[in-house]
C-alpha cells in the first residue's frame, strides 16, 4: 500500500513520477499558468494521499466489523507481486512503454497540429 501511495504521490523511482514528470514539463512548455495549477493539484493530491495512508495504516479502527481484517496472505501478495514490480520496473525504465507508444502519439500530435492549424 505504501509503495503505491508514493507511485501516486509521484516518488522518482515510480511510475507516477515519470507519469507527472512530463506532463508537467510538456504543459510548462505551453502554458506556465497551466503548469502552475496543475502542480498545485499534484501538490493537494499529495498532501491526500499522504493523509489517506497515515488513516489506513496508523488510524484506530471504529468499525468493529473490520476488527478481523488481517494481513495479506500468500494468494494476495502473489497478485500484488507483479504490480509492485511493474510500478517499480516503470519508474526506473520508463522507455520499455514509451517506445512501445510512441508511432501512436506522434500520430496523435500531427492529428491535433492539424486540427488546430499549427
Amino acid at each position: 500500500f505504501m509503495l503505491f501511495t508514493m507511485g501516486n504521490v509521484g516518488l522518482p523511482g515510480t511510475s507516477g513520477f515519470v507519469g507527472e514528470i512530463l506532463t508537467m514539463t510538456g504543459t510548462y512548455g505551453v502554458s506556465t499558468w497551466t503548469a502552475i495549477v496543475a502542480a498545485t493539484g499534484v501538490i493537494f493530491s499529495a498532501v491526500y494521499a499522504l493523509t489517506l495512508y497515515r488513516r489506513v495504516v496508523f488510524g484506530t479502527i471504529t468499525n468493529p466489523k473490520l476488527a478481523d481484517i488481517t494481513d495479506l496472505d500468500w494468494r494476495e501478495v502473489a497478485i500484488f507481486a507483479p504490480l509492485i514490480a511493474a510500478t517499480l520496473v516503470l519508474g526506473v525504465q520508463p522507455g520499455l512503454v514509451m517506445n512501445l507508444t510512441q508511432a501512436s502519439v506522434d500520430h496523435l500530435v500531427s492529428a491535433y497540429q492539424a486540427a488546430i492549424g499549427g
